[in-house]
């Protein structure tokens, strides 16, 4: 019922039908309060530093927008990064430092499957999940970073930082809940958009491949993937950062007969101790150079 009504929800902020529109209609008061609201607390707060270079990369909607292989390939162009996030999904509470330079130091169910993702991806850098992203970067002071990475932070306008915001294409352009849009972007607060083709460009690849796959994800919007995708015999999906248990996974593999499960790499680093046959779709980023440029500068600039 829960992964019924995530789909939905889904289906009606990025791809409504002709009710979930009027319904969208019925609710504009509402997403004109929250709206404002947002707006007036955007005006109230006042940037502090943080003692360090603090990179934020989000998108000003709900669901998923492609961030987490983007903060990836740009913490790697540094010696010392940290990556601060909330760690939706997991199964622990206030700050745990999940990696710190060269040692993970959590499993995937305290961490979160992003955390883990980033700490499988990053030999040297400090990955820490906080609800409270100020105590997050703080600590990150304290281990020695050089630089902040603050995964999905474009709403903290109390942190000093360089906003990076991943464009989302959608027809509702309302804010909650008559449309997708968690904050727009205030006047008077800088950002720097990023593009898919412009500003960085995937690429995919299948580690792995079978001859009869089933898809097997849980990430937000998954038809995200359908450009992407081998053939597949099945899609099925769960809702958003869902923590797999193995006879789920085994249920499905025996229901449909597939010789493996086609998996994300954020869906691979929960599914990795069952041993199961998992195929796994690898992400590549190219980062286009002036948005290296921009950021480099930034954190430079910040250092001195």
């Amino acid at each position: 019922m829960k992964r019924f009504w995530v789909q939905w929800g889904e289906r009606y902020l990025y791809h409504p039908s002709l009710i979930q529109k009027i319904l969208s209609f019925l609710l504009l008061p509402l997403s004109w309060l929250y709206c404002l609201i947002a707006y007036l607390r955007y005006r109230r707060s006042r940037p502090k530093s943080m003692g360090i270079p603090v990179v934020s990369i989000g998108n000003l909607t709900v669901g998923g927008s492609g961030k987490t292989p983007v903060v990836i390939e740009l913490a790697k162009r540094y010696e010392k990064p940290a990556i601060v996030l909330r760690g939706y999904g997991r199964k622990s509470r206030g700050m745990v430092v999940v990696k710190d330079k060269s040692t993970i130091l959590c499993d995937v169910i305290k961490s979160g499957d992003e955390a883990m993702l980033y700490a499988q991806s990053l030999p040297n850098a400090t990955v820490i999940v906080s609800e409270i992203r100020e105590r997050g970067i703080a600590e990150a002071v304290s281990m020695g970073c050089e630089v902040v990475f603050l995964d999905d932070g474009y709403g903290k306008h109390t942190i000093d930082k360089l906003d990076l915001v991943i464009d989302v294409e959608t027809p509702n352009r309302f804010c909650l809940p008559s449309g997708a849009y968690r904050e727009r972007l205030w006047s008077g607060k800088c950002v720097v958009m990023l593009y898919e083709g412009k500003s960085f460009k995937r690429t995919v690849t299948v580690k792995n491949p079978t001859d009869k796959m089933v898809l097997v994800t849980a990430i937000a919007r998954p038809e995200r993937l359908d450009n992407y995708l081998p053939k597949v015999g099945e899609k099925i999906y769960f809702e958003d950062h869902h923590m797999f248990t193995q006879w789920e996974l085994e249920a499905i593999l025996e229901r449909t007969g597939a010789t493996s499960l086609l998996v994300t790499q954020k869906d691979f680093v929960k599914m990795s101790s069952f041993n199961l046959n998992l195929s796994c779709l690898e992400l590549a980023i190219e980062l286009d150079e002036t948005l290296i440029t921009t950021v480099k500068e930034y954190t430079d600039a910040k250092k001195d």
